[in-house]
């Protein structure tokens, strides 16, 4: 087993990154390395948290893990420097101000869910009431209505009249 040093591998997982953005098994072939060595090696850097796209091509389909994991690491950068991270990476300045903007959102509605989801259990909660209340409605009406025909039928035994079929 061969062992690669830390440029080395970085230089070989920068060509399945934008612009080049090629196959895994191109680059395998290329560089006369396993194609698991280089999946294992891409997952090892997105574990990094290191911008790695999966099997997608284009940056727009990139996971939302790999887009924030762009937007953090851009989020200190000057204008000039992210411009500069973006030619690297293959990507649009624009792109990164959009996951951005979207990664807030994102933040937003889940505040706005949890309103929801409180609001829905709250909903819940007295649906749930007026169920147990209708419940032990009807297991009292239940009950008695047993009770009744159990007196009946007591009633017609001591009179010794013979049980009909109701």
């Amino acid at each position: 087993m061969s062992s690669y040093s830390t440029e080395r591998k970085e230089a070989i997982l920068s060509k399945l990154l934008p612009p080049s953005n090629k196959s895994v098994a191109e680059v395998a072939r290329e560089e006369g390395v396993a194609e698991q060595t280089l999946y294992n090696w891409r997952n090892q850097a997105r574990e990094q948290g290191q911008p790695v796209p999966g099997k997608k091509s284009t940056p727009d389909q990139w996971s939302h893990e790999t887009k924030f994991a762009v937007v953090v690491e851009t989020a200190s950068l000057s204008e000039s420097e992210l411009g500069k991270y973006c030619r690297t990476k293959g990507l649009f300045i624009d792109q990164v101000k959009q996951w951005k903007q979207q990664c807030i959102q994102g933040f937003q509605s889940n505040e706005q869910q949890k309103k929801t989801i409180n609001q829905q259990a709250k909903e819940d909660k007295a649906e749930i009431k007026s169920l147990k209340k209708d419940l032990r409605y009807k297991e009292k009406a239940l009950a008695e209505t047993a009770a009744l025909l159990v007196l009946r039928k007591k009633l017609k035994a001591f009179y010794g009249e013979e049980a009909e079929d109701d």
